[in-house]
């Protein structure tokens, strides 16, 4: 990159001029959160959500999310405020609240609301994190023009209504809820209107205690109208009240990193919450979790976004305030001496200048980390931030400019600066990779088509694809072939990474689920690959495997017919290949070095430990903790070594389960598939903490595994053959609708101890949605060991009942032979005896394959 490459793309880090401290309230979701355990806690905590906004317990308006039910394991993950949805009591959209007048209807939701507000007075201290939104977007629903409003007459127009509702129910709530936090008006966006809303909330004492409206519109616009805001609450004499803007960013934008973190930049610097929206699926963060415990692209950029300390710094973009360009967020912690930058959503060579980087935090050199945080599609997992480079760079005249390499524009980065001069040399975790669009391949046979563009920032309702495009054809009866010519740099293996999709309701899909493809390299070495569900056409996941390549030129195909292994069944979208190189980077363990990691407790970092991976070390003190979030790519055995320096003893916690003592050494520990919270807390007086390494499994902890089939059934459990990718084609259904039906295993311990019961399990289930979200139903299994107290668990959908995917469960088991019995019903409502009429609460347990048994260290 040159000099003039630079110039034209440079952002600008002021560590002189501090904007306050670090508010971190972009990761907020609506809708985001099922129930406990999708996503999974980790999951949750790791993406440091602080608000969620989502319905009124009971509500009929989705599946899941009910305020109530995912109150107490968000508190416990760290989460501070849920917004209820009161409206979301009802169905449809607009809200098909029932009535033959206004005033009919008015009585009736008052009726709910008092109801609403009597079962969060039952949670205790709970109740403190509940924030009530009486109405949501009345301008479109119950006080706007439609068959559902009041009479027919938008508020915008007669506000009388509407201001008359607002008073009633506010003092309804603060009447029985003394002390309740109220939250609006929640409004589509910040009409000219809501300035009278706030004038009438003030002459009558009902002013909200939260200010929320939603941008489905730029990041631009987000600065524009807090800002307009801000100023009406001045000339108002009101506030400043804390907002919440509960709606944010579109398909397009969400799960991108190089589009979200310039959301993330405007939010952070107007110091408001905000909720992303909720177009698709509930429970998976708004495009931010895969499965129930696995991150995607996004999911890393909140996490990276949550672990920004101390005060925020001004950032000066190439294109202030300009959305589509290259944007970023900054922030300074003069205790740990060091700056982080986040940004993208540019393409090409970029330059990065720090000022004001003063001698007395960060010396005449600095250590600059840079990571590369990719988009992995909306179902794509992702292991952590691809760590690009570590450089030593002087500081010259209070300045220190970093020549970026080239961006690309889907991706967001992450630079770390530290003091330099003394870590030893860390190589990066990535080499040689490219991209292949699927609209650039060449192909031969019949059914080609190529799909797009899809979305734009000119059609911001779509989802962002690579390149815009992608390609159709391979499906049923089709003798489509797909090529990628490729040129690699030498002989070693390669990892392949298929970007596709299969709608899973399309009719070429429902009857087997997964679509599978054939993969050859130069018409040799056929593979079967399965390529991944979604819940729309164009939602992108990705399908893993590895060739064998010689340096030079091949041809990689994807086919719907091989000769040797068959034809394709189903229906898929392809939208990239990526091909890396697994040389030593991609091979060695993971690294987390511990400067970086979230630090609690007293524990401080220390630029005293010459030789150290990467610029610092942690000192522990006794009870100090140092947290990392670990990638696993599969549930199972894994390979954790934590490098001390000198002397000390510490504990290791993994997923909030108390490992023992931290050993000299690699140790076999179990870890799940995606997110793991590793905490290391200090036991001795002093601890000093270099690093954490993960590793693949050196096959050291004993695995026991168990088909389904095999357990005893009772009642209607049936083993079936109708799920031709369970293991051998065999399952069991039918376990739920009552204890009666039910399946138990016995499993085997060669000591006793902690546990982690992996199940392999499908579901399918998905109930009848009244707009745009689609509406998979979570099932759930109580599962009781040695007869003990059963534990619910919940399983996401997997889009199909011929789609499996794995969760694992932490258990208690005794040495020799253990029961585990599954059974499953339909859940009540909050009352215990109410019933959802709307198939959104199943009765019934997942389908379940098989369980496999493995201690947890």
């Amino acid at each position: 990159m040159t000099d003039a490459d630079s110039a034209a793309q440079t952002l600008t880090v002021d560590l002189g001029t501090d904007t306050g401290p670090v508010h971190g309230g972009a990761g907020g979701t609506l809708y985001g959160l099922y129930g406990d355990g999708v996503p999974s806690r980790n999951v949750v905590e790791g993406m440091y959500v602080r608000t969620v906004s989502t319905k009124a317990q009971d509500g009929t308006q989705h599946p899941g999310a009910d305020a109530l039910e995912i109150l107490p394991s968000f508190v416990e993950a760290g989460g501070r405020d849920v917004y209820v949805y009161m409206t979301d009591i009802y169905r449809g959209f607009p809200y098909e609240w029932p009535g033959a007048t206004g005033e009919e209807r008015l009585a009736g939701f008052r009726a709910r609301v008092r109801r609403q507000v009597e079962q969060v007075l039952t949670l205790g201290p709970l109740a403190s994190h509940v924030v009530y939104v009486p109405f949501n977007e009345p301008e479109g629903n119950m006080f706007g023009t439609g068959e559902w409003s009041y009479d027919s007459v938008s508020w915008r127009d007669d506000p009388a209504r509407y201001f008359a509702a607002w008073q009633d129910l506010c003092g309804l709530i603060r009447d029985l809820h003394p002390g309740a936090r109220i939250a609006g008006p929640n409004t589509c966006i910040l009409y000219e209107e809501v300035r009278g809303f706030l004038e009438f909330a003030r002459d009558h004492g009902v002013l909200p205690d939260v200010v929320t409206w939603h941008e489905l519109s730029s990041p631009d616009e987000i600065r524009r109208n807090v800002a307009e805001y801000r100023r009406t609450e001045r000339e108002l004499g009101i506030g400043p009240l804390p907002v919440n803007i509960n709606e944010y960013a579109h398909n397009y934008h969400l799960s991108v990193p190089g589009q979200m973190i310039q959301w993330i930049a405007a939010l952070e610097e107007c110091k408001v919450d905000a909720d992303m929206a909720y177009w698709n699926i509930d429970g998976n963060l708004n495009d931010s979790a895969v499965e129930a415990n696995k991150g995607n692209g996004q999911w890393w950029l909140f996490n990276a976004y949550g672990q920004l300390t101390g005060n925020t710094v001004r950032v000066t973009a190439p294109q202030p305030n300009v959305q589509y360009t290259l944007q970023g967020v900054a922030s300074l912690d003069r205790d740990k001496r060091q700056a982080r930058v986040l940004f993208g959503g540019g393409s090409g060579g970029a330059g990065l200048v720090f000022e004001g980087v003063g001698r007395e935090v960060f010396g005449d050199v600095v250590h600059v980390r840079l990571h590369e945080i990719p988009w992995t599609g909306q179902l794509g997992s992702s292991a952590a931030p691809l760590r690009l480079a570590d450089l030593e760079v002087p500081v010259v005249d209070g300045k220190v400019t970093v020549r970026l390499p080239w961006l690309e524009e889907m991706s967001a980065y992450q630079v770390i600066m530290s003091p330099g001069g003394g870590a030893a040399p860390v190589p990066p975790s990535t080499g040689w990779r490219r991209t292949y669009e699927a609209e650039d391949a060449a192909h031969r046979g019949d059914g080609h088509v190529v799909h797009g563009p899809e979305g734009s920032p000119a059609d911001v309702e779509k989802f962002a694809t690579s390149g815009g495009h992608h390609v159709g054809g391979l499906r049923t009866g089709s003798d489509l072939v797909l090529a990628f010519d490729v040129e690699v740099p030498r002989d070693g293996t390669y990892d392949v990474t298929v970007f596709a999709n299969s709608h899973n309701l399309a009719e070429g899909v429902r009857e087997q689920g997964p679509t599978n493809v054939f993969l050859r390299v130069d018409g040799e070495r056929p593979q079967e690959l399965r390529l991944p569900l979604g819940y729309k056409w164009a939602v992108w996941g990705r399908t893993d495997t590895r060739v064998e390549l010689t340096a030079g030129h091949h041809t990689l195909t994807l086919a719907a017919h091989d000769a040797d292994l068959g034809a394709t069944r189903g229906d898929a979208v392809v939208d990239r290949l990526d091909l890396a190189l697994r040389d030593g980077h991609v091979t060695a363990p993971a690294l987390y070095d511990a400067e970086y990691a979230a630090l609690g407790n007293g524990a401080r970092v220390s630029y005293a430990h010459r030789g150290s991976s990467g610029p610092g070390a942690v000192v522990l003190p006794r009870g100090g903790t140092a947290t990392f979030w670990v990638h696993a790519s599969v549930d199972g055995e894994a390979s954790v070594t934590v490098d001390l320096i000198g002397p000390g003893e510490g504990l290791l916690t993994v997923n909030g389960e108390e490992l023992g003592p931290v050993e000299r050494g690699a140790l076999p520990v179990f870890l799940a598939g995606g997110i793991n919270k590793v905490t290391v807390t200090g036991a001795s007086d002093r601890i000093v903490l270099d690093r954490l390494l993960a590793g693949p499994s050196r096959g050291l902890l004993p695995v026991s595994t168990y088909q389904a089939e095999d357990g005893v059934l009772t009642g209607r459990a049936q083993v079936t053959g109708a799920h031709t990718f369970a293991t051998g084609g065999k399952a069991v259904d039918g376990v739920g609708a009552g204890p009666a039906n039910s399946l138990t295993l016995t499993v085997l311990a060669e000591r006793a101890g902690r546990h982690a019961l992996t199940i392999r399990y499908s579901n399918g289930e998905q109930a009848p949605a009244t707009h745009y979200n689609p509406d998979p139903v979570c099932r759930h299994a109580d599962i009781s060991v040695d007869g003990a107290d059963p534990r619910r668990v919940l399983f996401p959908t997997t889009f199909h009942f011929n789609n499996f995917f794995e969760l694992s469960v932490p258990v208690t088991l005794r040495r020799g032979a253990n029961t585990v019995a599954f059974t499953a019903d339909e859940l009540p409502d909050f009352d215990g005896t109410g019933r959802n009429a709307h198939g959104q609460r199943s009765a019934y347990a997942p389908v379940l394959d098989r369980v496999t048994v493995t201690p947890l260290r």
